[in-house]
Order: C-alpha cells, then structure tokens, then sequence
C-alpha cells in the first residue's frame, strides 16, 4: 500500500514537473520579443528627442506634439520593461521549483523500506526539535523569572533607598552612613546574582581558561552551593579545544550535576575527565537511588528529555553517550566525543607565555 502511494505521488509530480518545465519554456520564448521591442521603443525614443531638439525654429504646437508622443512611448516602455520583469521572475521560480520537484523525486525514487525507515527518522527528529525549542523557551522563562525576582527587584529597592537616603540629607544626616553601608550589601549581592546569570548563558572562564580549569573552577562552585561531596578527576594534557567541542563537554557535564541535584539524592559524586590526542571521555558516576533504564529509554521524548538532550548534544559532534544503573545503585553516565576532526590544539603553556 506504501509503495503504491509513492509511486502515485511520483508520477504525479513527474507530470507537474514537465507542465512546470513546458510553461517556463512558452514564456522564455516571449522574452526575445519583448526585448525587440524594447529596442524599437528606444529607437523611436532617440529619433523623437532628435526631433524636438531641432524644433527650436518650429511654433510650439509642433514641438507639444512630438512631447506626447515620446511620454507615450515612455509610457509603453515601462510596461513592457514591468512585463519583461515579470516574465524573467517567473521563469526563475518555474526553474527552482522543477529543480525542487527533482529533488523530491530522487528521495521518493529510492528503495521504499528504506524510505519508511527515512521518514519515521524525520518524525522522530522533528519531535526532538519541537521538545529542543520548548526546552529553549523554558529556560527563557526562568532566566526571566530569575531576572525578575533578582536583581530588578533588588535594584528597584536600591532606587527607593535612595530616594530615602536624598530626603535624610536635611533631616538625620546621620542616618545616612548605615543606609549607604547596607545599600552596598545589596548591590554587591546583586552583582553575584548577576554575575550567575551570566555565568549560566555563558562561561567565562571556558574562554578564558580552556576547559579543564573551566570545569575545575565549575566544580568547586557547584560543591559549596549543592553540599555535595564532587571528586573530580583529570587525565591528560591541558589544551584548547575547538570552541564547540569545549562548550558541549561543559554543558554535558552541567547538566548531569544538576540532574543527580534535581533526582538522584545522592550525597558524593565522582567526575573523571579524560583529554586525549583523538578522543574526550567524560564519567558522572553518582551513588543516588538509580532508577529503571528500561522505563527511561532515550526514546521516550515525553517526560526525560534531560537524557535526549545530552544524547542529541554528544551526537551532533560524532560522539556517544551511555547509561549504566540500577534502582538503589546509583547511575553512571559516559560520554565519548571524537577530537581529530576538531582543529589543532592548543596547549595552555604557550598561550600563557605568549
């Protein structure tokens, strides 16, 4: 039945095709008219102008005449010019749409199992899409919202303090001194607010300091504000990294600790990062409650887009991620990215000695 449905389809764009080819053949051919008379509107054009530049000694009825009938001619040539214009767009999108319709021809033409296999493999990469901008538009939201809590409520505040601090001037001076002194408190929270915002949209330090410190410097921080006891482990050389590669490593790593935070009540965690010449492995391994992995396949796009996410992410750059665990036995999560089609690195040495 599937195959007979793109066999119809087939032949029914096959046949709009030629239709399309036919009519932008028919109006191609019009073209060398119109520019034929285009040349003889100019011709005339040119033998008016002529006239009328030799009609000084003339009366000035012969000279309006000869007026008129260059505006008319002027007139005829804008609109051949307009239909010309017309007839060349048309010839263009009657071309890209052929060349279109072959294209779709050639994927439709193609081994019909395969082709099943295609389309259930664009719908499921169109779902991944859909959940991706909902993920993107949910983050918005809470940046907005944590933007909004934060530092502008915080900040309107600090204009109403102000405020009250101009009105003391002439009424307890001395007062002013302690509100200055809080007021600064509070401005300088607002800065660490802000400054985490940041940090969130866009690491720093990554840029800065290439990806091993980075994730050191990550670590450190997520220890103090999570309680949790963080190993983190480093093997290999300290270098740079082709910018996307450094940024999904950092994302990856950041979105498991904030997982096993979110789900896993676990109390230590351990982060192993392995840089080689050809490859990038990456161990989150936690001691939490683990959870049945048969229940949370990767294809299960409704309710776990977290591993899809960090799937998708490893993938897009040629790499893999794997899943071990077990309920009441913690998860361990591995990600394997490729580096030697990644650009030359760096090492951090002569970066900092140059």
């Amino acid at each position: 039945m599937f195959e007979k449905v793109i066999k119809k389809m087939v032949k029914t764009l096959d046949d709009g095709r030629v239709e399309l080819f036919s009519a932008a053949e028919n109006v191609r051919n019009e073209c060398p008219g119109l520019n034929e008379e285009l040349k003889e509107i100019d011709r005339k054009i040119l033998n008016l102008d002529n006239l009328i530049a030799e009609s000084g000694a003339m009366n000035r009825s012969g000279k309006s005449r000869y007026m008129v009938q260059r505006n008319r001619l002027l007139g005829k040539k804008t609109k051949v010019e307009e239909k010309l214009y017309s007839f060349q767009s048309t010839i263009e999108k009657a071309e890209n749409m052929v060349s279109r319709i072959g294209m779709v021809m050639d994927f439709l033409s193609g081994d019909y199992n395969d082709l099943n296999l295609r389309f259930e493999n664009l719908q499921q990469r169109q779902q991944l899409s859909l959940q991706i901008i909902r993920a993107q538009e949910e983050e918005r939201k809470r940046m907005a919202r944590d933007i909004h809590d934060g530092p502008a409520q915080s900040m309107a505040n600090v204009v109403f303090r102000i405020e009250f601090c101009e009105k003391l001037l002439d009424i307890e001076p001395d007062r002013i001194r302690e509100e200055l002194r809080e007021l600064k408190e509070v401005i300088k929270d607002n800065l660490q607010d802000v400054r985490k915002i940041i940090f969130d949209l866009r690491p720093m330090a990554l840029d800065d300091l290439g990806l091993a410190p980075a994730i050191k410097r990550y670590v450190d921080n997520f220890r103090e504000s999570s309680g949790l006891k963080v190993n983190f482990h480093f093997f290999g050389q300290e270098c740079r990294l082709e910018p996307a590669l450094e940024i999904v490593v950092f994302r990856l790593i950041q979105e498991c600790l904030n997982n096993i935070v979110k789900h896993a009540e676990a109390d230590e965690v351990t982060l192993t990062l392995k840089i080689k010449p050809d490859f990038i492995t990456v161990v989150v391994e936690d001691n939490g409650k683990g959870f049945d992995l048969s229940r949370h396949s990767l294809e299960g796009f409704n309710n776990h887009f977290g591993l899809i996410s960090m799937d998708e992410r490893a993938s897009l750059l040629g790499g893999e991620m794997k899943i071990k665990t077990e309920e009441g036995k913690g998860t361990k999560v591995s990600f394997r990215l490729p580096v030697k089609q990644q650009s030359k690195a760096i090492k951090i040495d002569q970066i900092k000695n140059s």
